[in-house]
Order: C-alpha cells, then structure tokens, then sequence
C-alpha cells in the first residue's frame, strides 16, 4: 500500500502524488471501502481510485540511479521506425508500448518515431498524425517521471539527455583512442 506523499506513475495520467487516503461508501449498508486520493503532478485535478483496484495501473516512480541508467542505455538501443504499417495497425504498435507503462518502452518509442520524422523530413514527406500523437504522449509520460526522478524541470528532461548522451559517447570514444 502506497503513504501519503508517495509519487507513484498512474495508468495513462503520468506521476502522481498519494495526497490522502480515505473511505468513500462501497454502495452497501455500512459497507466502506479504501481509496488513494491522488494529485497529478503535470495536472491540475484529483484522482479518487480504490486502493485495492487492479483495474488502473501503478507503480512506485523509478528511481535517480534507475533514470541515469536507462539514458546511458540510449546510445546502444537499436529501434525500428514502423514504416510499413496501416493506420489501425500503427496505432494498436504505438499504444501496446505505452500500456506497458515502461520508461525504457517509451524512450524505444519516442526513439523509434523521432526516427521516422528525421527520415520522413529528409524525404520532404508530412510527418504522420498518429505519429506525431504518440511521440507527444510518450515523451509527456516519460519526461514527466524523468524529471520527477532526476529532481529537474520537466522542459529540461530532452537536454538532460542529450548531455549526458554525449558525454557518455565522447568518454566511449576516448576509450578506444
């Protein structure tokens, strides 16, 4: 069971913080049962879930050390871009990644379509929509619970990464030079 001031990754609403516990009436006489109020972090409402639910997802947020270390995984990921998929099939690809409600999923994700745009733009080809929609959300749930997790602004995530990227690569480099 989750304390209050815990931040945990709720289903598709992103970190949020177990602000309360409490009892609401179960629909029976006398009958009450146990729920999380939570507060999401980069949203302005309540979330009231049962505490025993299995219906919606969560996990407690990942760790300082575990968010350096899934960015130091970046450089070797090799990701496919999804280029002969239909509309349908796109879509039922992209959501599966993010139900898994995985970090290292999402930056395979927002990796394999950031991909696909470089490739489209080189080509003079419109970005796709449903693309464009999904590189969004993913980078929104996994900027958020990286900033969460690294103690950062959320905006700062992608330069976060990209520094530490580089450095990692350049110390790689000078290894075998």
């Amino acid at each position: 069971m989750y304390q209050v001031g815990d931040l945990i990754f709720y289903g598709n609403t992103g970190v949020c913080e177990v602000k309360g516990i409490t009892t609401r009436d179960a629909g029976k006489a006398n009958d009450k049962e146990l729920y999380y109020v939570l507060e999401p972090v980069y949203q302005n409402c309540k979330i009231f879930i049962p505490v025993n639910t299995t219906e919606v997802f969560m996990r407690p947020v990942i760790s300082k050390d575990e968010a350096k270390q899934l960015i130091d995984t970046i450089p070797t990921l090799q990701v496919e871009t999804y280029e002969d998929y239909t509309s349908s099939q796109l879509t039922e690809c992209y959501e599966s990644l993010i139900k898994t409600h995985d970090c290292a999923d999402l930056i395979e994700l927002t990796m394999s379509i950031y991909t696909k745009k470089q490739l489209a733009d080189q080509k003079k080809h419109k970005f796709g929509a449903i693309d464009d929609k999904f590189m969004k959300r993913a980078e929104e749930l996994l900027f958020g619970e990286l900033a969460i997790a690294l103690d950062i602004p959320k905006e700062k995530v992608p330069e976060y990464i990209a520094k530490r990227v580089g450095r990692k690569n350049r110390a790689n480099k000078n290894e075998y030079n």
